[in-house]
């Protein structure tokens, strides 16, 4: 089987490129270290018998801001180094910027085919390898597997998409889950998913969801003040689409013009999820005749109606501001959402589409405990976001609602650095 994926990889590599490299063109900063695509890695240091290296991969943004207190207990005990890799540019800007003190090099993750991975390994020499999520490449856990480095995937999961392939291709499934040494799922579904797959019990081991561990630097209310100002926000209520795709930036400008309709002050904040679509965004946004303004360029001149968030890894921060979120990719077409994990941890009251697969879990338990409200389309999203914004009670109870469920499903970062301390036990033992 794998000699198939090494024989079928440049075929398809060659039919994809073009929509691959068209991408990597618009979103922009794939120049850099371009090479490391191809097996290159940056310089790393000779390694200590004393130290185990540990490979990770997260391959964007969520996956690398909820790496961050692994990494820091990695530094603070020096009970082990990281080589980390990501796929995208603005996943690497971000790992760049918050850990580069914390591990011995940072880089991109190679193509998986037999001569790129294989010049990394050779490179890399790690002790451990650590995959993120739904990161399962194989060719890198062949290269594992043949020198006999044990493979931990953490936080994994199986979104609806992926579970619905393996079950009918379970020929292919069955030999990428098997050259994993233990899976860490992030909830009992992902757990019976793999289960009916074919993991044994033994390798399975459910630790919760890693990103729900998060601690959010708050800002102070001169801190908030000075970024309101930046962003061109008046006073009164602001309304945030977090990662928002085509067609929702419509709607939730339709919700803010029925806003100020009923009389309230209210600004929209549009996050983007990918910030490219600035200029798309832009055009649009003149067509609607809004006031207007871009946070990658600077402080706003003066108030606007609409601002758009488009820098990379400010989410956080601009979450602080609001009071309403709608998270983006749950509208039809859209499927499976983004993440409301950053939202709840704030305590902001959520709304979301029916479309939230990859989210089906948490998603679940927020409506559950009344701490978000689900829409079936682009019309329930209008009429609930205005009932929200007028209903101070309502969006006080889904905010404690949103910071007691993080608070209960905190936990996972302990148990998953318990195990991996497992691992490097066992590695010491057997060195």
């Amino acid at each position: 089987m794998l000699w198939l994926y090494r024989l079928l990889f440049v075929p398809l590599l060659l039919v994809l490129a073009p929509a691959y490299l068209r991408r990597m063109w618009r979103r922009g900063g794939y120049r850099e270290n371009f090479s490391q695509r191809f097996g290159a890695t940056v310089r790393l240091p000779a390694k200590s018998s004393a130290v185990k290296r540990i490979w990770l991969q997260a391959v964007s943004v969520g996956e690398m801001m909820a790496i961050g207190p692994l990494l820091a207990e990695w530094a603070r005990t020096g009970e082990a180094e990281v080589y980390l890799t990501t796929t995208t540019s603005t996943g690497y800007r971000i790992a760049l910027d918050r850990y580069s003190g914390l591990a011995i090099g940072i880089g991109y993750f190679p193509m998986d085919w037999w001569p790129f991975s294989r010049r990394a390994w050779r490179a890399v020499d790690p002790d451990l390898v650590i995959l993120t999520e739904g990161e399962r490449w194989p060719e890198h856990i062949h290269q594992a597997q043949a020198r006999g480095v044990p493979v931990l995937c953490i936080n994994a999961r199986l979104s609806d998409r992926s579970y619905r392939r393996m079950r009918r291709m379970r020929f292919v499934a069955r030999p990428l889950l098997d050259g994993i040494t233990r899976l860490l799922p992030c909830s009992a579904q992902d757990e019976a998913r793999f289960r009916e797959l074919g993991v044994p019990a033994e390798r399975l081991t459910t630790t919760g969801n890693i990103k729900l561990d998060l601690t959010i630097p708050p800002l102070s209310d001169a801190e908030r003040a000075a970024l309101r100002g930046e962003l061109g926000l008046g006073e009164g209520l602001v309304l945030l689409g977090a990662s928002t795709w085509p067609g929702e930036e419509e709607v939730l400008l339709r919700a803010w013009k029925q806003a100020r309709a009923a009389g309230l002050a209210c600004s929209l904040l549009l996050v983007p999820r990918h910030a490219e679509r600035r200029l798309e965004l832009e055009r649009w946004l003149r067509g609607a005749e809004v006031r207007h303004h871009f946070r990658s360029r600077g402080a706003a001149p003066g108030p606007v109606d609409v601002a758009i968030g488009d820098t990379t890894g400010e989410l956080r921060k601009l979450l602080q501001l609001a009071d309403v979120v709608f998270v983006g990719k749950s509208l039809p077409p859209h499927e499976g959402g983004q993440t409301p994990v950053e939202a709840a941890a704030l305590g902001k009251p959520i709304v979301f589409g029916p479309a939230m697969s990859n989210f089906r879990t948490i998603a679940g338990e927020l409506i559950a405990r009344r701490a978000a409200h689900e829409v079936q389309d682009a019309d329930e999203l209008v009429t609930s976001l205005l009932v929200l914004l007028q209903d101070d009670p309502q969006r006080a109870a889904f905010a404690a609602a949103a910071r007691a469920w993080q608070r209960d499903n905190a936990g996972a970062v302990g148990r998953t650095l318990a195990i991996v301390r497992e691992e490097l036990a066992r590695i010491h033992s057997e060195a």
